[in-house]
């Protein structure tokens, strides 16, 4: 349990027996028992699990309230032993009058108990006919439940003692659709995981509205939220409730019980902590006035199985149609993040290096729709290709035939001669097949586009991506150069994605002879091509024998900038999301390669060009990403080596 910062949760809509405590108690007994089988170590109930929420004015009853005390006594003494903090419902009388409250329970024992602050009177809930408001902030009360003194109030957290980044708070459901929430404060104070009790009944429109309400209070608070439902086991007598239950995380949704679903009373989950506080640094809370009672619990830590998905890559939406609107936008970004700068630059030309592969590719495919945008001739838009040793024929005919279809001002610049003169000149011979070999390419086209440009009173449009800026792919002054890139907060495996998406865009169009060049790009290995074709003439230098699969780079990337996540989190999290695909020693192998390539690039990253950010990770060296060219990478790579 905990381990790298999972927390395995459950919500539960046990079935219950209406004004029957013991029933109840021995339900929540049963699903605890269940619970803790599974490795859950916070679960929680519905509002007044214990007795059933539509009691009605049986409420007002001596014996229910006494009857509920003693079921939870009972649910106390039967969990003692449980390796579980579960949140429990029920009516209790304190200073002469009834709240409605959660008891927070582990060991054996109660933690606290948190009246409701915000009772509902509608037409299907009448709670302020039977329950009173505890005063504004009650804290530091205590009462008596046997032979305990328990804290009772309404602005408690509870802390793990051996877990810093568990702190529990408790907010009722329907608390959580109030204008300024409990948890706002909670979260505020340091509580990275709320338990949500909740009585809500089903309505045409209720199950999106209260889907949409916890997911984006879960957001709002960047916490864990567990929502537990009263369900089925409910009187009928005017309203139905069906148990819709929900664990969520930042504004994800992890696991949720439908409504009316009987299959299971339990869903389970794992919070992750790790994910909640990586979040919260980069946007601290503002402290708020309110002061929490403190009280302290404690977990034997073990390691927790994972059951919640990890998608593999996560940079890209699972759901077809969901992808298709991010591929839309991220193309408008891109489209208007260039049109801005080319007016503001003044710029008569745009110039492009066209290799025929994904990143040229999609550059061209933004500038187009710049130029479009700006309505002004596709010719003001230069493209050059630039053959040297490596240049393959399938690539050039891509680019080609792009580039005419387009109606851009298409050029072919041969550097053969150029290259040849350079390696005369520095004294390098060109059978050494070194780094001198490479760079000299790349850098003899960045001048050729820059001269290009001056000429024509034009700016070079850079093409290089998030994942190339990341692993450092680049040669300095080389392609690392340009005026503006638009692909400077892409990674590889979206870059793939956005061309697949223009594909299909032109295919509708009816222009199949650009659609069938972007597919046969899509089909052609990732390669700079600066080394020699082979016999076949085909591409021998590809990027992903040299470097890894940019599939695992893009998802170590994704949760190392976004999160901060560790190398050890990050291999665990690979295996779980990937493991199909690669094997344990490949992820680590290219675990290792994206740290230490990571540190050592980060030079190249500090004087990047402007490039337009596009979602939550970027490296760009103008606030999205800090870090000094001589940082150390020895911490990460010896958690590696431990792994």
């Amino acid at each position: 349990m905990m381990k790298h910062g999972f927390l395995k949760v459950a919500v539960a809509s046990p079935d219950v027996r209406i004004a029957d405590p013991a029933f109840c108690a021995n339900e929540l007994i049963r699903i605890a028992k269940d619970a803790d089988k599974r490795g859950v170590r916070v679960l929680v109930f519905p509002e007044l699990s214990l007795t059933g929420y539509t009691c009605g004015d049986l409420f007002f009853s001596e014996t229910l309230i006494r009857g509920a005390k003693e079921a939870l006594m009972h649910y106390l003494s039967k969990t003692a032993d449980l390796e579980l903090l579960s949140v429990v419902g029920l009516p209790l009388a304190y200073n002469g009058k009834l709240y409605n409250c959660a008891a927070v329970c582990c060991g054996g024992e109660i933690l606290g108990i948190v009246p409701k602050t915000h009772l509902q009177n509608a037409k299907d809930s009448s709670e302020a006919r039977y329950f009173a408001v505890p005063d504004a902030l009650f804290l530091g009360d205590t009462l008596s439940l046997g032979d305990m003194e328990v804290s009772f109030g309404t602005h408690m957290i509870f802390a793990c003692e051996n877990m810093d980044s568990l702190r529990i708070a408790v907010e009722f459901g329907s608390e959580c659709m109030l204008p300024n929430p409990p948890s706002v404060a909670y979260t505020a104070e340091g509580a990275t995981l709320i338990c949500a009790p909740a009585a809500d009944a089903e309505r045409v429109g209720r199950e999106e509205f209260r889907r949409a309400m916890v997911l984006s209070q879960s957001a709002r608070t960047v916490c864990g939220y567990l929502y537990a439902n009263a369900g089925t086991g409910e009187s009928t007598t005017d309203t139905v409730f069906g148990g819709h239950s929900m664990i969520c995380e930042n504004g994800k949704l992890l696991a949720e019980k439908a409504p009316f679903d009987t299959a299971d009373s339990m869903v389970v989950s794992e919070i992750d902590l790790d994910l909640v506080l990586g979040e919260r640094r980069r946007a601290p809370a503002t402290p708020c006035e309110m002061r929490t009672h403190l009280d302290c619990f404690s977990f034997t830590l073990s390691e927790t199985t994972l059951t919640r998905s990890i998608a593999p890559s996560p940079f890209l939406p699972a759901d077809r149609d969901e992808r298709i609107r991010r591929c839309d936008r991220i193309l408008a970004i891109q489209t208007e993040g260039l049109k801005a700068r080319i007016e503001r630059a003044f710029a008569k030309k745009i110039v492009l290096g066209i290799s025929g592969g994904l990143d040229s590719t999609l550059a061209l495919l933004v500038m187009v729709r710049a130029m479009d945008a700006l309505r002004r001739p596709r010719t003001d838009i230069i493209a050059v290709t630039m053959p040297c040793f490596g240049t393959t024929k399938r690539t050039k005919t891509n680019a080609t035939v792009l580039c005419e279809e387009l109606g851009v001002d298409f050029r072919c610049v041969d550097i053969f001669d150029a290259v040849n003169l350079h390696f005369r000149d520095i004294g390098h011979d060109p059978e050494q097949r070194d780094v001198t070999y490479e760079n000299a390419q790349a850098r003899e086209r960045t001048q050729v586009l820059m001269d290009v440009a001056n000429d024509c009173g034009g700016m070079v449009i850079g093409t290089g991506d998030l994942s190339e800026l990341a692993l450092g792919w680049a040669t300095y002054n080389g392609d690392h150069m340009s005026m503006y890139g638009v692909n400077a907060s892409i990674p590889k495996t979206l870059v793939r994605h956005l061309v697949s998406h223009c594909a299909d865009l032109y295919d509708a169009d009816g222009k199949n002879k650009i659609a069938a060049a972007l597919r046969d790009v899509l089909g052609t290995p990732v390669s700079p091509e600066l080394l020699p074709a082979n016999e076949n003439g085909e591409i021998a230098q590809k990027t992903e024998d040299l470097v890894g699969p940019y599939e695992i780079h893009d998802f170590y990337l994704y949760y190392a900038l976004r999160y901060g996540f560790s190398p050890a989190k990050l291999y665990r999290m690979a295996k779980h999301a990937l493991g199909d695909v690669y094997d344990d020693e490949t992820l680590k192998k290219w675990l290792r390669v994206f740290f230490r390539r990571f540190f050592a690039q980060q030079f190249k990253r500090s004087c990047s060009p402007d490039g337009p950010a596009v979602g939550s990770v970027s490296l760009s060296p103008r606030g999205a990403w800090c870090m000094p060219s001589d940082a150390c990478s020895a911490l990460w790579l010896a958690e590696i080596d431990e792994l």
